[in-house]
């Protein structure tokens, strides 16, 4: 008997979703950041063994939308639950301890209705609480009588992961593998390559200069015998914003422009050499035509 199936990983912003994700699969796919909406849309993990095959669904944060692009954001979300035979609902057990923010988010209320569907409750970050605050956690959601399964973890120390994944196996339909056994990932290169380089602005860049960034790789040249070219654009939305990118005298890109072509390098396992040049595209979170061209709204 073979099983294979959608599993959707959701919950608000910072609960550890992608974290959960990276250490699932044991490799980083998904880009992390203390900062809020750092995921911003789905990115498909895969974990294949011998009798089973999972497809994961790492998921923006769960917000209430200001502006199209977070509307575009959640509709990322509403589409992997719509997808998934089970979904991972995850609980940052130290700042959400009982769920209020998170069960009581009126998209989440609305999506927990289906009762047609495997809802296993994750309580991450067990590692910042006390075994008997714990213990005492598991027996309240316990009560309440609504998930399928209810497992306790630490996603950045890969506690309880095995118990995670038996749970989803049990809980998968009997089915054939959907991809080859070797894939891991589904995006391409030029995908997860724009992904490091948005990471590396969250690291290094405050306030709202994270969020006002997209990054669209142009072009992606693998060469022989010298360094693959690749051509990055990071889009912002006012002019104030671009200047603070670029730094004085291009001090600030110089070093966002070194740590990502070294994160790159890591991720591709091969030397390359990074352009990255920074235009003013005003009020694109909230333009349809730049966000489609951005891949937001295309899966």
């Amino acid at each position: 008997m073979h099983k294979s199936g959608y599993v959707a990983i959701v919950g608000l912003p910072n609960s550890g979703k992608s974290t959960l994700l990276n250490t699932l699969l044991g490799q980083k796919l998904a880009i992390t950041n203390m900062k809020p909406q750092t995921t911003r849309k789905r990115i498909l993990g895969v974990l294949t063994e011998k009798d089973y095959q999972i497809i994961f669904f790492d998921t923006p944060g769960i917000i209430s939308s200001s502006y199209l692009l977070q509307e575009k954001m959640m509709g990322e979300v509403e589409q992997a639950f719509s997808d998934a035979d089970i979904t991972l609902l995850l609980i940052d057990v130290a700042k959400d301890p009982h769920g209020n923010k998170s069960l009581n988010h009126e998209f989440v209320k609305m999506r927990m209705r289906r009762k047609n569907k495997s809802t296993i409750l994750i309580l991450n970050k067990i590692d910042l609480i006390s075994q008997q605050e714990a213990k005492e956690l598991l027996n309240y959601f316990e009560e309440l009588k609504i998930f399928t399964s209810i497992i306790l973890i630490s996603a950045l120390h890969g506690f309880n992961i095995d118990k995670l994944v038996q749970s989803v196996i049990a809980n998968l339909p009997e089915g054939p593998s959907y991809y080859p056994d070797d894939v891991i990932a589904v995006e391409n290169d030029r995908f997860f390559v724009s992904e490091i380089i948005r990471e590396k602005i969250l690291d290094l860049y405050r306030e709202e200069i994270p969020y006002s960034c997209e990054v669209i790789v142009n072009d992606f040249k693998e060469r022989e015998g010298v360094k693959d070219y690749i051509n990055a654009e990071i889009v912002v939305e006012r002019e104030s914003q671009r200047k603070i990118i670029i730094g004085k005298e291009g001090s600030s890109i110089k070093k966002l422009g070194k740590i990502a072509r070294e994160a790159i390098e890591d991720s591709l396992q091969s030397k390359v050499f990074l352009e990255l040049r920074v235009k003013v595209r005003s009020k694109w979170r909230s333009d349809e035509n730049w966000l489609r061209k951005f891949g937001y709204g295309d899966k």
